[in-house]
């Protein structure tokens, strides 16, 4: 089991030269400090605990920056454990970044998914609505509440509520690519959260080390020599001063 803290970006697509267009996740990894490492002697159970994201010391308390301080890290906005890990792998104060996973490596990825505010049951639950003309009088309601015999409604009972705004996880998605020079991952489909959200990249619980065939993906990089731009550069410039004579005449 392994994992890394992320901020979810936005969604993308990638095209492989083969063809494929593929739907991805952007989610950026700034480096994951190890703040703790717990032990079966000391804790109980084995886990690390990573923290990510800078924030200013005269926000952070004693206690916060007591923590870090033994990692030799500054003080962080977000904490996260992740247990079942070998942390005999795993140093205090020592950086996490994105090439932890490889590409083709699948994952389980847990976020806080959009709050919805308050919904009724058709659009919570995905029940359906009753006949809509006027002499139904009944056309967006709960159902039966189960009052003959039970005279309480049951527990489990489909209600109107709060929706959304709780922590989900979708398992085995596809890691596509990792750029280490922009601290990305590219994961393949949708994860839960809006944009700017944090998520957690953990090893696929199913699936822990099954890896697919790489995806060569289409780069649209052109690379030119350094020795080809300067040319061109001075190009410009002898061909500006050569107008500006021109004028001047």
């Amino acid at each position: 089991m392994k994992g890394i803290l992320g901020r979810k970006i936005g969604m993308t697509q990638v095209f492989a030269k083969n063809g494929k267009l593929t739907p991805v996740t952007v989610i950026e990894v700034e480096p994951n400090v190890v703040s703790q490492i717990k032990t079966v002697e000391t804790d109980g159970y084995n886990a690390i605990q990573l923290a990510t994201v800078d924030k200013k010391e005269k926000r952070a308390n004693k206690p916060e920056t007591g923590h870090l301080k033994k990692a030799n890290a500054t003080p962080k906005r977000f904490l996260k454990e992740i247990r079942g890990v070998d942390v005999s792998n795993y140093t205090l104060g020592s950086e996490l970044k994105a090439d932890i996973f490889t590409e083709g490596e699948m994952v389980d990825v847990t976020g806080t998914s959009k709050g919805k505010g308050f919904q009724g049951v058709i659009k919570r639950h995905n029940q359906s609505r009753g006949p809509m003309g006027h002499g139904s009088q009944y056309h967006r309601g709960v159902g039966s509440m189960g009052t003959l015999l039970p005279m309480r409604v049951l527990p489990g009972k489909k209600l109107p509520g709060h929706m959304g705004n709780e922590q989900v996880t979708v398992q085995n998605l596809e890691v596509i690519s990792i750029d280490l020079e922009n601290n990305v991952i590219l994961i393949k489909g949708n994860v839960p959260g809006p944009k700017k959200s944090m998520v957690l990249i953990k090893s696929a619980i199913k699936n822990e080390g099954k890896v697919n065939e790489k995806v060569e993906l289409i780069t649209y990089e052109v690379e030119t020599p350094a020795e080809e731009v300067q040319a061109e550069v001075e190009e410009t410039v002898e061909e500006s001063s050569q107008d500006e004579v021109k004028t001047e005449e």
